[in-house]
């Protein structure tokens, strides 16, 4: 298990005692906007994505969790006992291990290690919240939506990916048919090739 090679055996034991792993299909939602933290997820395979959604429905997308991973967000929520800022949604099928919100708590005083754990989860999705914003502030749409596909392909470790022009536009926070523009120019440019919810990198 990923665990062993995060964790040393006294807190692997107490992870294993207090919580439980649980398989997702791509789709299911783990944590939903507003809703309180009772479980924190460490991704053992798989992928999620974690995404927040903006008031007038918009949603886009913060980063990925992947193998040994957890959400900072989700994480520091449960411990407060404070509902999620963010929305996490298998991204392809994963198991989980579900950690008791209350044990985090405990555990951040008792392993300094669970501790370095949080703090390295802070730095790098910090790094990433800073990467998106120089994104969004300074970054063509096109420059964006090809970052995303790279982005995508390395996740999926395939050339190819399956995702609609759709999904596309929503983790960018930008309309389908900015999407579809786009990726059509970039076809003619030879960066990709389109085919039906079908992107192949080249």
């Amino acid at each position: 298990m990923v665990l062993n090679d995060i964790f040393q055996s006294d807190l692997q034991k107490e992870i294993s005692n207090a919580g439980y792993v649980k398989k997702f299909r791509a789709g299911d939602i783990i944590v939903d906007m507003d809703s309180y933290i009772k479980n924190i997820p460490v991704v053992i395979s798989g992928s999620i994505k974690v995404i927040r959604t903006e008031e007038d429905g918009r949603e886009i997308l913060l980063y990925y969790l992947t193998s040994g991973e957890s959400c900072i967000v989700s994480i520091l929520a449960g411990m407060k006992n404070e509902t999620s800022k963010i929305k996490a949604i298998v991204e392809e099928d994963a198991e989980i291990m579900m950690i008791p919100a209350d044990k985090a708590k405990d555990w951040v005083k008792k392993y300094p290690e669970w501790t370095d754990f949080i703090f390295n989860l802070y730095q790098k999705r910090f790094e990433e919240l800073l990467d998106i914003v120089n994104s969004v502030a300074f970054q063509k749409v096109d420059t964006r939506l090809l970052q995303l596909i790279r982005q995508k392909t390395q996740l999926y470790q395939s050339k190819e990916i399956s995702v609609t022009h759709q999904q596309l536009a929503d983790e960018l926070g930008i309309t389908r048919e900015a999407a579809s523009r786009v990726l059509k120019q970039m076809e003619k440019d030879g960066l990709l090739q389109l085919s039906r919810n079908k992107i192949r990198l080249l």
